[in-house]
């Protein structure tokens, strides 16, 4: 087999592990090739083992089906990197019991890291630390596995949902993306039953299948995916909503996602925070997280949290 032949067969490869299916005819134009050296090159790949199937149809295709064995991931440097990256967050993340598992994935991906990537995850992983914080959501990694296949493949997707006042709705859903906002997950979605754009906490999710039922991308209504996630939470208010005089100018509090909400100057060394959450004690950690003196004046229920996470510290130490 030739170099260019082994090269080109690598390169589909990687491209059908890339999608769930291909045209013949896009497969052929991205490998530059005719659909008959498509042809050839598939059938290379079932006699190496890797479990190609043809699509029936006008146009025909291919598809990567799942085999008894994983076949070997084709991955170029940045992929890598960003694997180990994702995996080094997973360990102390907010997807429900992949800890141990994301932890055991990146030691298999270092052992056959090339030697140089291997320094570089390994500088990474010696540079940084997780904050693990109280009181954020977790997901099972499941439900996020099930509604992500969902948005590649532009299937519906049918759950139970628990909305905010502890109400059971069954949707059926057309997804767009996944959000991930801190320890946070949320689905965007077109909601086929109310005919319009919703966003879902993940969390809130349960029992996620598709329906094997394809649709057509709709346009959003926002920017992106994130734009639109954030234009829905700051339309629906949260149970808490926290205002919080600070003694520190506002651009030293501009940089810290995790406090969220409007920060407005008061003067050179004051400014105000409004935040808000549905969660009284996750509300309360982050005020607690602020490094400069502050006054809390409202809700009442935040100051008498914060009150007794005080005596609990005083009490501790």
């Amino acid at each position: 087999m030739s170099e260019t032949t082994s090269s080109r067969l690598l390169t589909l490869l990687s491209l059908l592990q890339g999608r769930r299916d291909w045209p013949g005819s896009e497969l052929a134009d991205r490998l530059e090739v005719s659909g008959r050296t498509v042809r050839r090159d598939v059938e290379r790949l079932r006699s190496l083992g890797y479990p190609v199937e043809s699509m029936t149809g006008p146009a025909g295709g291919y598809q990567l089906r799942a085999g008894a064995a994983m076949p070997p991931l084709l991955l170029d440097d940045d992929e890598a990197i960003a694997i180990a990256v994702g995996l080094r967050t997973a360990a102390g993340g907010s997807v429900s019991g992949i800890e141990e598992t994301a932890v055991r994935a990146l030691v298999k991906l270092e052992q056959v890291l090339p030697s140089h990537l291997r320094r570089r995850v390994q500088a990474l992983g010696a540079a940084t630390q997780t904050l693990n914080v109280y009181g954020g959501p977790t997901v099972d990694p499941q439900t996020l596995t099930v509604l992500a296949a969902a948005v590649r493949d532009h299937e519906r997707v049918r759950f139970a949902y628990t909305a905010r006042d502890r109400a059971g709705t069954s949707r059926e859903t057309e997804p767009h993306s996944l959000v991930n906002a801190g320890r946070r997950w949320y689905l965007v979605a077109f909601d086929c039953g109310r005919e319009d754009w919703r966003t879902f906490r993940v969390d809130r999710i349960e029992k996620p299948a598709s329906s094997g039922v394809r649709f057509h991308p709709r346009e959003l209504p926002a920017k992106d995916a994130a734009a639109y996630v954030s234009q829905s939470l700051q339309s629906y208010p949260s149970r808490y909503e926290a205002r919080v005089t600070v003694e520190c100018p506002a651009e030293e509090l501009q940089g810290r996602r995790w406090l969220g909400g409007d920060i407005t100057p008061l003067g050179a060394q004051r400014c105000e925070v409004r935040t808000s959450d549905d969660n009284l004690d996750w509300l309360a950690m982050r005020i607690a997280m602020l490094s400069s003196p502050y006054t809390v004046h409202e809700p009442p229920e935040l100051v008498e949290r914060l009150r007794a996470i005080a005596q609990r510290i005083v009490d501790a130490t």
